[in-house]
């Protein structure tokens, strides 16, 4: 999906009090900014935001969900959610109103990943200083074409057109120049292992770009549930655990939690935070280790065989 990047009038000044409201926001504004010593614009963050510079910054949000749970436990928690139409993410709108942004950028992709723009309609639409709706920039790419559009999208909005161009053209060069691993081997990844979900949106086409074969999901598509029958059905050459929102530890926790009479050929752990559940350009260095791992090489602190 791509979109084109909103235009930023020439009478208008750029943006001078940005909030993020997503991890991948965040990280690519820091892209944007970090460079230009321009750092100071961003005001306010998400309690997910991890990038080391946005520390110390005001936290807009929190979750209804406990992110320390049993996997089973935090899906139960957000299907129940869901179902009964409860948004997952609480924004704090009476300081989010005090930061007093003329940019708040949010996301359109996932309501399990971050805040939606209804959530923060619904945290504003009382207060006197009410955003309006040009102030909100909402993030929507599903592939890598996607998330190069709301880079310059993001760069437009920021005033940093140029700036958004040059690291939109290098990452796309580092994606053409990613080398394939050999033998196409068929490739399972597990966004959740409990109940197992599969990868979807850019992660089909990271699995693609890396040499391999992507049994489950589609590029572009949600993210689904899928059976441990099904998958044993389908018998992948190599399993890879990026379980979305965790870093390497916890998925190399999670992968060897599975079943080893599972035929799961290989399995490896990812950090999926780094390079793969968030569209920023991480899931650039995330098919470079994707094509390292194929070919069996581990990446230290990225990837680690677990298995196989």
């Amino acid at each position: 999906m791509t979109h084109p990047a909103p235009t930023v009038p020439a009478d208008r000044p750029a943006p001078t009090r940005i909030v993020s409201l997503l991890p991948s926001a965040t990280d690519l504004l820091f892209d944007l900014l970090g460079d230009a010593g321009l750092d100071g614009r961003l005001v306010g963050v998400s309690h997910s935001c991890d990038h080391p510079r946005s520390r110390g910054l005001p936290v807009l949000t929190r979750s209804i969900v406990d992110s320390a749970a049993p996997q089973a436990e935090i899906d139960r928690a957000v299907s129940d959610a869901v179902r009964e139409g409860r948004a997952l993410y609480q924004v704090d709108g009476p300081l989010l109103d005090a930061l007093n942004p003329d940019l708040v950028v949010t996301q359109g992709v996932c309501e399990v990943c971050a805040v939606t723009p209804g959530t923060i309609e619904a945290a504003v639409r009382y207060l006197p200083g009410c955003l309006p709706a040009a102030n909100v920039l909402s993030l929507e790419g599903r592939h890598l074409s996607g998330i190069l559009d709301d880079l310059r999208a993001l760069g437009a909005a920021a005033g940093l057109p140029e700036r958004a161009a040059q690291l939109a053209a290098q990452a796309q060069a580092r994606w053409d120049a990613v080398q394939p691993a050999q033998g196409v081997p068929r490739v399972l990844t597990l966004e959740w292992t409990d109940p197992p979900f599969y990868g979807g949106h850019w992660v089909p086409e990271q699995v693609e770009r890396a040499g391999g074969v992507n049994v489950l999901g589609a590029a572009g598509t949600d993210s689904g549930r899928a059976g441990w029958a099904q998958i044993e059905a389908l018998r992948p050459d190599v399993t890879v655990v990026m379980c979305c929102g965790y870093g390497l530890p916890d998925n190399a926790a999670f992968a060897r939690a599975l079943d080893p009479q599972w035929p799961l050929g290989q399995v490896w752990a990812v950090d999926a935070n780094a390079l793969f559940s968030r569209p920023a350009l991480g899931v650039v260095r995330g098919a470079e280790v994707l094509a390292a791992l194929l070919r069996g090489e581990a990446t230290p602190g990225q990837s680690e065989r677990i298995r196989g």
